[in-house]
């Protein structure tokens, strides 16, 4: 996650709003039908419009896609060097060990 967006995506703003359009997409990719982990931004988050809830907010700029679907949207990487995915979609730090779920 960059740094200009940590605040934004801890905010109750997002959580909520993320909540909220997963369950409108039934928890369902919308590129591959698979089930999705992590509401996209189609435009991008910059830092300069970070504040715009036009863009982050707005349900017309959000997708909820899988983890490769997601991947693919980034060109195969999405996190910064020292973060990665969990099982859920949320980003960690690299240095978390994997969650054995068996």
């Amino acid at each position: 996650m960059k740094q200009f967006a940590k605040k934004f995506y801890k905010s109750r703003a997002w959580q909520d709003c993320r909540v909220a359009f997963f369950r409108s997409m039934y928890g369902l990719c919308e590129q591959c039908g698979a089930g999705g982990v992590i509401v996209h931004h189609k435009t991008a988050l910059t830092p300069q419009n970070i504040n715009d809830p036009t863009v982050t907010l707005n349900w017309d700029n959000l997708e909820l896609l899988c983890q490769c679907c997601h991947n693919r949207a980034h060109g195969s990487s999405s996190t910064s060097d020292d973060t990665r995915f969990d099982e859920g979609g949320n980003l960690i730090p690299k240095t978390s060990p994997p969650v054995n779920k068996y």
